[in-house]
């Protein structure tokens, strides 16, 4: 499956490069217009996730006009529910899943308790190797592949970004996501860095979902092009 990314501040859809310097900027209504017919969206809180405020009432508001996971400073059970009884397909959990030194199982095993399993899905975002968190800011000791392991019992399935890639359009790493795919038999989302429909085809045939940002934006990658490999993938 492909899943084109809205990603909120300020109250408009934006792409970041690198997570800090702002490309581009859409208002929704251009975004949803731009990604109707696909079957499921990822609608990240980049302003809650930063702690720098939030987007609460957009987020609700296109939770009733389309399917979608939300992420962005999920750091509460309390703020998960909020968000799955509003229309979310999953709850997107990054930084609160963690704890410095490893898997923050108290947190989720609540969080499993109160929203299920099928609804969770743990960010694994990576830069120079290593698991990244609070906004990309905090570096924890371990890799990925240390954490996907402890996270299974925790989640339906997993986001991994790769953070070095992210917003440059310079192409992804594929062999870290496929070095994840084979270590979880759950759902994985690759993002970050993905610029052409020859790297989506090669994660979507080694059963890896492909979130989409900046190439798509930018008219990187054709809207068209992205639409009929959904259409074949959907088929």
């Amino acid at each position: 499956m492909i899943i084109p990314c809205i990603d909120l501040m300020g109250g408009s859809v934006v792409q970041l490069i690198q997570g800090k310097e702002k490309a581009l900027e859409r208002t929704v209504d251009e975004a949803l217009d731009m990604f109707k017919g696909f079957p499921l969206l990822h609608v990240i809180d980049l302003d809650a996730a930063i702690g720098s405020g939030d987007n609460q009432a957009i987020v609700t508001g296109l939770l009733k006009r389309c399917r979608a996971r939300v992420g962005g400073g999920v750091r509460t059970v309390a703020m998960a529910r909020r968000l799955v009884d509003a229309g979310a397909h999953q709850v997107i959990v990054g930084s609160a899943a963690y704890s410095r030194t490893g898997v923050n199982s108290t947190f989720l095993a609540e969080l499993v308790q109160e929203i299920g399993l099928s609804r969770i899905m743990v960010a694994i975002d990576t830069k120079g190797g290593n698991v990244v968190i609070d906004g990309w800011k905090t570096v924890l000791a371990q890799k990925p592949l240390d954490v996907i392991v402890d996270l299974e019992p925790f989640c339906g399935g997993y986001l991994c970004t790769n953070v070095d890639r992210e917003g440059l359009l310079q192409g992804t790493d594929l062999e870290l996501f496929f070095a994840l795919r084979d270590a979880t038999s759950k759902p994985l989302v690759a993002a970050g860095g993905v610029t052409t429909l020859g790297e989506v085809r090669k994660l979507v045939s080694a059963g890896i979902e492909v979130a989409l940002g900046m190439a798509i934006y930018t008219g990187r990658l054709s809207i068209v092009e992205v639409r009929e490999l959904q259409s074949e993938i959907d088929s």
